[in-house]
């Protein structure tokens, strides 16, 4: 039998809070009976809707929760107002408590960080948290770090960003030696911010066992599968994300007025179905949704706020992956691992220099 799995939901969080999370813990559930779930909210939105959902209550704790973080609170707002007694909070709290193996909310994203941050702290190995989001490709899936938890980064921290995409890679993409590539305006290497450069010099020199660098790519790389791991600061990567997604949906809208125009474009859709079936699946970006909050001493997933049930149960499925990879432990082992080797280097040096 599998090892039991337990996951903490934010039930209020999202556009639509419990009426999206329920049915989609039952639907996850549904595909992995070795998940538990604690359940967070208010008794008087959550009672009613779990009736509904028998299986799911089954395997469930419910803890009443007075306030719920709004999609437009301040984090700063949100910190202080819903620290303790927030369904937010007390969803990231049961993992800190390890009642928990992860966490999961749709809520307020600055809110979920902060709140994060605050209770899980950052990881000893870690200067700064990223959020990773899942990237369909041509060759698959890669993984995009970081998706809008660090505006701005330096060369330092885009190494790390590289270290802890190697280490989701291998969890989730089953990667033993997964590529990474950093995000640039071009492939050459005299090209991009200095920070870029210096981080891309830093991945060389190290030779990491755990990942293989392949230098600098573009943003239309992405969708290649050029590298397994692409590596850039929050506000590129968010801004790469939603555009991707936009694209996505934008591509399913001509799909439609196209099969729309006629009785003829019709029937080739009838004909087609099973390529276009395909094709559906592949823009659905339910299937990735779910960011991986990473650098934490615990494991947060933020779901889409306005994901439907499938969405969340992607969520709450790729919550799962991470939490039975050890994927936190893997990461501090990497970047200990690599700060000792330095640390070797370094006395070496400076032994070489005194014995001259």
């Amino acid at each position: 039998m599998a090892a039991i799995v337990t996951a903490s939901l934010d039930v209020m969080g999202g556009d639509k809070g419990a009426g999206v999370v329920l049915p989609g813990a039952e639907i996850a559930l549904s595909r992995f009976p070795d998940l538990r779930f604690r359940l967070f909210g208010d008794e008087a939105v959550v009672g009613p809707i779990m009736k509904l959902h028998p299986k799911l209550a089954a395997v469930s704790t419910f803890e009443h929760c007075e306030i719920s973080v709004k999609m437009d609170d301040k984090p700063s707002q949100a910190l202080r107002r819903g620290r303790w007694r927030s369904s937010m909070w007390r969803t990231i709290e049961a993992v800190k408590s390890g009642t928990a193996d992860y966490a999961v909310s749709a809520g307020n994203t600055g809110a979920l960080m902060a709140m994060a941050k605050f209770c899980l702290r950052g990881s000893a190995e870690i200067d700064r948290p990223a959020i990773a989001g899942l990237w369909p490709t041509l060759k698959g899936e890669s993984i995009l770090l970081d998706c809008g938890a660090t505006i701005g980064a330096e060369a330092d921290v885009l190494f790390e960003f590289a270290v802890m995409g190697a280490a989701m890679a291998r969890a989730l993409l089953d990667k033993e030696r997964p590529t990474v590539g950093l995000l640039n305006i071009g492939v050459e290497e005299v090209k991009g911010l200095e920070q870029i450069r210096i981080a891309g010099q830093m991945l060389r020199e190290a030779a990491l066992p755990h990942l293989e660098y392949v230098g600098f790519v573009e943003g239309n790389d992405i969708g290649k599968g050029v590298a397994d791991v692409v590596v850039t600061e929050g506000f590129a990567g968010n801004i790469a994300l939603k555009a991707a997604e936009g694209t996505a949906r934008q591509i399913a809208g001509y799909i439609r007025e196209a099969v729309d125009q006629s009785l003829l474009a019709r029937l080739g859709f009838m004909l087609a179905s099973g390529a276009f079936g395909r094709l559906r699946r592949t823009l659905d970006t339910r299937r990735s949704n779910g960011g991986v909050f990473l650098g934490l001493n615990g494991i947060v997933i933020k779901s889409h706020g306005g994901a439907d049930a499938e969405g969340f149960a992607a969520a709450i499925e790729i919550g799962r992956s991470v939490a039975k990879s050890r994927i936190v432990d893997k990461i501090n082992e990497d970047l200990a691992q690599y700060r000792a080797s330095r640390l070797l280097e370094e006395d070496a040096r400076l032994a070489k220099t005194g014995a001259m």
